[in-house]
């Protein structure tokens, strides 16, 4: 069973990073995983290539959702990921 690394990109004053934390504590709860939070403010590269996509879901350093995270969808990414 592979534990799959999963990161949630967020900057200062991101009015849709607060529902895509819940969303993520929610699947990764269900199915057992960690995940971590790391923002991309004080990291000049993450925000060039990032800024206009936050909040960002990461899966072993593959962006898999970005704006409002689809649960279904991460779900389905990590089950695929633990299952391998």
């Amino acid at each position: 069973m592979a534990n799959p690394d999963v990161v949630l990109l967020t900057k200062a004053d991101c009015h849709l990073c607060a529902e895509a934390r819940a969303a993520v504590e929610r699947v990764t709860s269900s199915l057992g995983v960690n995940w971590s939070e790391q923002t991309i403010d004080a990291d000049p590269e993450l925000q060039e290539r990032y800024a206009e996509e936050i909040p960002v879901v990461l899966v072993n350093g593959i962006q898999r959702d970005f704006w409002k995270i689809d649960e279904q969808r991460l779900t389905r990414v990590l089950q695929k990921v633990i299952q391998n």
